[in-house]
């Protein structure tokens, strides 16, 4: 039986491989969970991206939840944070993105947050598992006056651009910067946002048609943003993915600034002020060997989360008490908002130490060296999913390139949580040597378990 649950959601083909049915199902599971544990009709918010299957699955999710007697409030098209923020805000029992981040539109996915705002356990997520595959039986439908309430929220938009607002505290003083909202959730809020706290705004790539999100744009392709900016002689750029969970900026010379890069910067800054929880940051593993290596300069204690995600690197946060957390990718969490990473959030953080250092976003960007790094992704045929690390040439090539490395350093491959993708990456002193070794393992994996290669970085 396939998995419904990869890492922390359910995702795929929308309708196809992620049918109306499946998502039904997994509605009604959520509420039945949620009202068996508080004992009286549930509140699920739930929020959707820019794609054309968006409102067909939000619809299928609310006729699930209702079907087992919770109301389910639309929230309309919101960023992914929004959903985090407004689930403590609105006193919902818990929360719903339908969203597949940054793919393109012809998937779809699920991801569920509990009232606190934080990802929904992994017991919890089991729970909805077994209802929906082994024990549909248990999830009894509501009916007569049990059903529950469809309710759309007008003002779900406007309450989370609000609330960011609030976390800003310097005024941008009409700098100009370029957005690339990858025509996803952050279409509708980031002119808001950024005008809303002193920024002269130019927008691109922010008319969503249901088939263009994260089509050449967005965090998936720089170039648009890096050419804006450079055309337009703006101080900076920001670029998110479809869900607006993940930002990437560019300086005003088209330099892109990566998560890494922007943590750090983050983690000094509130540092200094201090207001960086045991003056800790919680890092991804994919993190550049650069950065452990600056932070330890800098006096600041870097936790590496044990497996790649969003939600690893919260969970290590909620364990320590730490406020900020990071990935190369761009997900940065600032824990005292929204309990899961929000891009637009980081992007205005780094424009108001922008603002306040009266220097170029270029000297920012010189904040560390990072370690040359070569990402290669190889897409996994269907039966090696969760299974490559069984096969002994592939295994091998790792570990001779691993040992290799050692103390000059690393191989990093592990499987998407999104996506039947293989993310291979090598990074070290010798920047040829790196890639010698990136190449030997991503042709070992398309040989024995993949098809293709594509290059994300080098």
């Amino acid at each position: 039986m396939t998995k419904l649950f990869t890492n922390d959601c359910v995702s795929g083909r929308a309708v196809t491989e992620l049918g109306c049915e499946t998502v039904m199902a997994v509605g009604r599971a959520l509420a039945v969970i949620m009202q068996n544990r508080s004992g009286r009709p549930a509140k699920i918010l739930i929020g959707r991206d820019t794609r054309i299957s968006g409102e067909i699955l939000a619809a299928s999710f609310a006729a699930g939840c209702c079907s087992a007697g919770a109301d389910a409030v639309l929230l309309g098209v919101v960023p992914l944070p929004a959903v985090s923020y407004l689930c403590e805000k609105y006193s919902a029992d818990a929360g719903v993105m339908i969203s597949a981040s940054r793919h393109s539109f012809e998937f779809n996915g699920i991801k569920i947050f509990e009232s606190s705002g934080y990802c929904l356990s992994p017991s919890l997520l089991a729970e909805i598992e077994r209802l929906v595959t082994e024990s549909p039986e248990e999830m009894t439908c509501s009916g007569g006056e049990m059903i529950g309430n469809i309710v759309c929220e007008k003002n779900a938009e406007w309450d989370y651009v609000r609330g960011l607002m609030k976390r800003i505290d310097a005024d941008l003083d009409r700098m100009r910067i370029v957005v690339d909202c990858a025509n996803g959730a952050v279409s509708g809020t980031a002119e808001k946002f950024f005008r809303g706290i002193g920024a002269n705004v130019i927008l691109i790539n922010s008319e969503p048609d249901g088939l263009n999100i994260n089509k050449n744009c967005g965090t998936e392709d720089l170039e648009p943003l890096q050419k804006s900016v450079v055309e337009n002689r703006a101080q900076a750029g920001l670029a998110f993915d479809g869900d607006g969970g993940r930002c990437v900026m560019v300086d005003e010379k088209g330099r892109v600034m990566d998560g890494d890069r922007m943590t750090a910067l983050l983690a000094l800054s509130m540092k200094t002020e201090q207001k960086l929880n045991a003056n800790t940051c919680v890092v991804s593993q994919a993190s550049n060997l650069g950065f452990f290596r600056w932070a330890k300069e800098n006096g600041i204690v870097v936790s590496a989360a044990p497996t790649a995600g969003v939600r690893h690197i919260a969970e290590r946060m909620l364990i320590g008490d730490y406020n900020l957390g990071g990935s190369p990718t761009g997900h940065i969490i600032l824990s005292d908002f929204a309990k899961t990473s929000d891009g637009q959030l980081a992007g205005a953080k780094i424009l108001e130490l922008l603002k306040r250092s009266g220097r170029k976003m270029s000297e920012l960007f010189e904040i560390y060296e990072p370690y040359p790094q070569v990402k290669l992704n190889i897409e996994l045929r269907p039966e090696f999913s969760g299974k490559w690390q069984e096969v002994p040439a592939l295994r091998e090539i790792i570990d001779f390139c691993s040992q290799k490395l050692e103390g000059d350093g690393r191989v990093f491959v592990r499987e998407s949580s999104t996506s039947p993708m293989l993310r291979i990456t090598a990074e070290g002193r010798d920047r040829d040597t790196v890639w010698q070794y990136a190449h030997a393992i991503a042709k070992t994996a398309r040989d024995n378990v993949g098809y293709r290669e594509e290059q994300e970085t080098s």
